[in-house]
């Protein structure tokens, strides 16, 4: 009887720890081949739609190259990323077209992006990027690739 029990333990143990891993994948895979657009960002004291008054920044990531692209609010920018399960990193964004915007979420934008540590992908498929636990920008889908 007791290796019996062990046995279905050790089976819903692999297939619960297998769904995790799938739903995990699943996400990571939402995250590539879509455009996504700022909707949210924590810490300027400055309203959202003041930050960004024309253009709301985007993020691109690109799988193959594993670099993110977009524009920033004002300026088209590009950084490569480190992406190891949900742990995301973002290197120094290259140069970006120079451009002068009103707002000054640009500098904000491309600030928050170094700080980030990991990402999620919520319910409601809104993509967070996240600095230790703190969610510090949100975004919304808006193109599928």
């Amino acid at each position: 009887m007791k290796k019996y029990t062990l046995a279905v333990v050790s089976v819903l143990t692999l297939f619960i720890t297998s769904c995790n891993a799938s739903k995990d994948t699943a996400n990571a895979g939402n995250l590539f081949d879509t455009t996504w657009e700022l909707e949210y960002i924590s810490g300027p004291r400055i309203a959202f739609e003041g930050l960004y008054p024309n253009k709301k920044p985007q993020i691109t990531f690109d799988k193959k190259e594993t670099k993110v692209y977009g524009n920033n609010g004002c300026n088209g920018y590009s950084a490569p990323y480190t992406l190891n399960g949900k742990s995301l990193t973002f290197g120094e964004p290259g140069p970006t077209t120079m451009m002068f915007c009103d707002g000054g979420g640009e500098q904000q934008f491309l600030q928050q992006m170094k700080k980030i540590t990991s990402y999620s992908i919520d319910k409601d498929e809104k993509l967070n990027l996240i600095e230790g636990d703190v969610p510090m920008m949100r975004f919304k889908k808006v193109a599928k690739q």
